[in-house]
């Protein structure tokens, strides 16, 4: 089990910084061109140099999708796209498309190269015709099961990359149409409106036949109980999806994977942790979990078939700005008040309960409650804090 990379999504370069302080190892993002998040932030060219600067001075990792499926139009500007990555040294890119495999072999272009999971790769034989065209690591399909994983890494030999944590998709690994067909944007060129999550009327002869909506979209994927199992058998990043989530996610999700894999390699992991982990990464999703293919094909209780909710919580109530002489300044994200039991989480800090007894707004006046959206306030905390730590409503025991 050696050279485990916990992979975190990077959707702006706030994200990215707070996922490698929070312990990933790398980071994957996409720039305004060529990558299937059109929606989220995504980093300019100026970013992604500063991105990759920032992470190769901490010994981390940077790799760039470039996995859209290119129409004729789409491939303007690749090569020079391209070269500007080779330039800037990001340690490789992911593409699903033979057009950019093709080009940067021709060209010559100093890159290397991961293949997307948007190839839907499930078998030995695709593994190989991607390693004859120089790719170094395999993103796996995420409907790929432990059989497929073991198989492909024994014929190959190369690097595996499984999606560990996050959305799963209602077709297989992306390719699906229903985007364009109900809102005319192309899913596989980054404009995916998640039909699936929609909610549809059942009709017969064109009468409503249940007041409870219709859909047909899976649970997110959770692969805990799974992880030491897939180190055994050969994976060697394990991939969390999340591009457009916000940083207390992307922070809760890696903190928690970070602290399992440790306690996987020391040997340390109890099934107390493990039962931690999984409550805490259920609470700051807004949809159930599943491990979906990996052990067994999924069936109704990995599916969402008629109703669901999904309220996002209010559980990230401030982040830390800075701790001088006993006070922690905080910026609030969401309410709290004198008397809330809260926890502060950090990549450096053992987690801890703290009771909210006073209260100081930015002019050291006695407030009760912090009511105003990313209002400055001050708590006095006896555990020395850092930038960037978070202050959570406590709802589980620590472990």
């Amino acid at each position: 089990m050696k050279n485990i990379e916990l992979l975190a999504p990077a959707g702006s370069l706030e994200k990215m910084k707070i996922a490698l302080l929070y312990g990933a190892d790398a980071v994957y993002l996409g720039g305004t061109e060529f990558s299937l998040r059109a929606n989220a932030k995504n980093f300019s060219r100026n970013e992604m140099r500063e991105a990759v600067t920032y992470a190769h001075e901490r010994e981390k990792k940077v790799y760039v999708t470039v996995n859209i499926v290119f129409h004729n139009e789409d491939l303007v500007g690749l090569e020079e796209y391209l070269r500007f990555l080779g330039e800037i040294k990001v340690d490789a890119i992911i593409a699903s498309d033979l057009a950019v495999m093709s080009l940067i072999n021709r060209k010559k272009i100093p890159l290397e190269l991961h293949i997307s999971t948007q190839a839907s790769i499930l078998n030995e034989e695709a593994a190989l015709f991607y390693k004859e065209l120089g790719a170094t690591r395999l993103v796996l399909a995420r409907e790929a099961n432990r059989d497929d994983i073991k198989k492909i890494k024994e014929t190959t030999g190369l690097e595996l990359e499984c999606f560990m944590h996050g959305a799963m998709c209602t077709s297989l690994s992306g390719r699906c149409v229903l985007s364009n067909y109900c809102t005319n944007r192309d899913s596989n060129r980054g404009g995916c409106a998640q039909i699936c999550r929609f909610e549809f009327d059942y009709l017969k002869d064109g009468k409503k036949q249940s007041e409870i909506p219709f859909s047909m979209t899976p649970k997110d994927l959770n692969m805990i109980p799974f992880i030491e199992e897939m180190m055994k058998i050969g994976v060697n990043s394990f991939k969390i999806e999340g591009r457009m989530r916000s940083i207390y996610y992307v922070a809760t999700v890696i903190l928690i994977y970070r602290r399992l894999i440790d306690k996987i390699l020391a040997n340390t992991l109890t099934k107390e942790y493990q039962e931690y982990a999984l409550n805490i990464l259920n609470r700051v999703a807004n949809r159930e979990s599943a491990p979906q293919f990996f052990d067994s094909l999924p069936g109704k209780n990995e599916q969402y078939f008629l109703g669901r909710q999904e309220i996002s919580n209010q559980d990230f109530l401030g982040l830390v700005l800075d701790y001088q002489e006993g006070f922690a300044i905080i910026e609030q994200r969401n309410y709290f008040k004198r008397g809330d039991i809260v926890q502060f989480i950090g990549p450096n800090l053992e987690t801890f309960d703290y009771k909210v007894e006073e209260i100081w707004d930015e002019c050291d006046n006695k407030i009760e409650k912090a009511n105003h959206a990313q209002m400055i306030v001050k708590l006095k905390v006896n555990v020395k804090l850092q930038q960037f730590d978070m202050m959570r409503i406590k709802v589980f025991d620590i472990s």
